[in-house]
């Protein structure tokens, strides 16, 4: 962290702890589990960590407890859920009583790809699901938000999705035709989905300069902000030199840096600093 420039982390499950595809009973053992062994770290930590916790989601109920449990008992800041869960967009209505109980903690939510749509279409190896399957089941899932009108229905809700939210910033000019040409489309979305897009968090772990920026103009300056992987090997290892390379200005430096990540996790700078 100290080599990356990193003064405080947010730690969150690995998406296969998720175990939405388990045996419920144990699916909330196992996050259960997993939430308490972060927690122990957060305390263990200095002051150098913050805690995600994951959820049940394939049981609502359960999940709503365990929601309560992890911020109320753990002192969590958010939770992590993933880009679908069995295969159920998380704009999905079957979902609202879940971000109603979200927004009304004003805890923020974290989504990761998990078991990605598409696997049947990569050629080649198995790791081609984190390179090109992870962004676009993020994509996918960003758009379900937004044509879902997730966001006019709880609009305090703080959401941010990973790998600078996937494909979207690419799918997004198709999406705002789509509105134009297709009446339907128009009229499922009174807003336009590129101000919804703004009203959204992602991080800017996208590996690349010129992508960056073109995140950075898609969803706001004021709402991008670092995304490391680690400890997995497929990573932004200098993350801070990727935007100095992508930008000149020391506000919006400091902004994607450090600014945007507290305000996504409700934190002031005074509370990181001690």
């Amino acid at each position: 962290m100290d080599r990356a420039g990193i003064a405080v982390q947010a730690l969150s499950p690995m998406p296969e702890l998720f175990g939405y595809w388990i045996v419920v009973g144990a699916a909330r053992d196992l996050v259960r589990h997993v939430n308490d062994v972060i927690a122990d770290m957060v305390r263990h930590g200095g002051g150098r960590f913050v805690g995600f916790g994951g959820l049940p989601m394939q049981d609502l109920d359960l999940a709503i407890a365990e929601l309560h449990r992890v911020v109320v008992e753990l002192g969590f800041r958010g939770v992590e859920i993933g880009s679908n869960i069995n295969g159920v967009p998380i704009g999905d209505p079957r979902f609202h009583p879940f971000f109603a109980e979200v927004e009304r903690l004003g805890v923020a939510v974290f989504v990761h790809a998990v078991r990605p749509a598409g696997m049947d279409r990569l050629v080649g190896p198995a790791p081609l699901q984190q390179v090109l399957a992870y962004p676009s089941d993020v994509g996918f899932a960003v758009a379900s938000v937004i044509t879902g009108g997730l966001l006019a229905k709880f609009p305090e809700l703080r959401i941010a999705f990973s790998h600078g939210g996937g494909t979207f910033a690419s799918l997004l000019p198709r999406l705002e035709q789509g509105r134009q040409v297709f009446a339907a489309i128009g009229d499922s979305m009174p807003a336009r989905p590129s101000e919804v897009a703004r009203k959204l968090y992602v991080d800017g772990l996208v590996f690349d300069r010129d992508m960056l920026r073109r995140v950075v103009s898609v969803f706001g300056e004021d709402r991008v902000m670092i995304g490391t992987d680690y400890p997995f090997n497929f990573r932004e290892s200098d993350p801070i030199s990727r935007i100095a390379e992508a930008y000149d200005d020391e506000d919006l430096r400091e902004a994607l840096v450090f600014r945007n990540a507290l305000n996504f996790l409700g934190l002031d700078e005074e509370t990181c600093s001690t």
